[in-house]
């Protein structure tokens, strides 16, 4: 079915909007702007910044030559596929995709922001019949580091929370301590970079609990490390070292429990080329394209050409 669906994703990190029509795909997105220094912005600072950009996207999108005619319009609308998941950020492009859907007259197919990340991630790796078998996956971004079961649901997936973090996010202690060694907000790009320049290798073994574990207190280590005066760039190695670390173990726990399930990867945090290397040779990991790794609309416009689909198969 070449039908064209296009999505929208108003994250707290990005504003995008995305065309999938099947075989081939379009994400267009912007960052939002964080002021120097600071780590993140309010909900209401982000819901403006996205009012005041969604449209632009969909602008260049026409203006690629990339729209024609939309089938159905689908948005993200909460941050997962639980009760009581909310953020007030995904109201812009719920609001805008449903009234798009209405006026054209076309189904709106809503998912959630985690359940879109899955998406994008199998389609870009080639791996779409992941979104139709149980896995594993991993969504490591700058607000969440879940490790979940995943298993087709319909037209979309359900995710079962079986570990990650207990307090900050693997994307929160990259971005704390990307600012504070003076690095723009989000640091993930920036300390990728530094991590070939390190001098010393070395890492904090993240106690492991069940498949759960805490990073909070690495955020003291690092602000240890600079301190004494240790440079940028190991100070950026120690940080990796020990995400990946901690994510190769929790991986390699996981697979013992449910052998033979493929291990997915979506989120910021998986655009690394240090933790993609590693847990592709230690774990067989399949990994979203890095531009399909952040923030994006194009799985939620896959999932709702998903829909759109098998409603047409009944």
């Amino acid at each position: 079915m070449n039908a064209q669906c296009l999505g929208f994703d108003t994250s707290n990190y990005t504003t995008s909007a995305a065309v999938f029509g099947g075989g081939t795909a379009e994400n267009r997105g912007r960052l939002l702007t964080v002021p120097e220094g600071a780590l993140g912005l309010r909900q209401s600072d982000a819901l403006f910044q996205h009012v005041k950009r969604l449209h632009l996207m969909v602008e260049e999108l026409r203006a690629g030559g990339v729209i024609e005619e939309i089938a159905a319009v689908g948005a993200s609308t909460r941050p997962r596929e639980v009760e009581g998941s909310y953020m007030p950020c995904f109201l812009v492009g719920e609001g805008e995709g449903r009234a798009l859907a209405a006026a054209l007259g076309v189904p709106f197919y809503p998912c959630s922001h985690q359940q879109g990340h899955v998406a994008a991630a199998a389609w870009s790796a080639g791996r779409e019949d992941l979104l139709d078998r149980p896995h594993l996956a991993w969504h490591l971004s700058g607000g969440t580091t879940e490790l979940l079961r995943v298993e087709p649901d319909g037209h979309t997936v359900r995710a079962e929370v079986i570990g990650g973090t207990s307090d900050i996010a693997a994307g929160q202690l990259v971005d704390r301590a990307g600012v504070l060694l003076g690095l723009p907000f989000p640091a993930g790009k920036a300390l990728d970079a530094l991590y070939p320049e390190a001098e010393v290798a070395g890492l904090f073994r993240v106690k492991l609990n069940d498949l759960t574990f805490s990073l909070s207190g690495m955020e003291n280590k690092v602000k240890e490390l600079a301190e004494r005066g240790e440079s940028p760039a190991n100070i950026a190695r120690f940080t990796i070292d020990t995400i990946m670390n901690v994510l190769l173990r929790a991986t390699e726990e996981a697979q013992k429990r449910w052998p033979g399930l493929p291990v997915l990867c979506s989120g910021g945090v998986a655009s690394n080329r240090q933790i993609r290397t590693a847990m592709k040779r230690a774990c067989g990991a399949v990994f979203a394209q890095p531009q399909y790794s952040t923030d994006n609309a194009l799985g939620v416009a896959i999932l709702a050409h998903r829909a759109l689909e098998r409603e047409a198969n009944r």
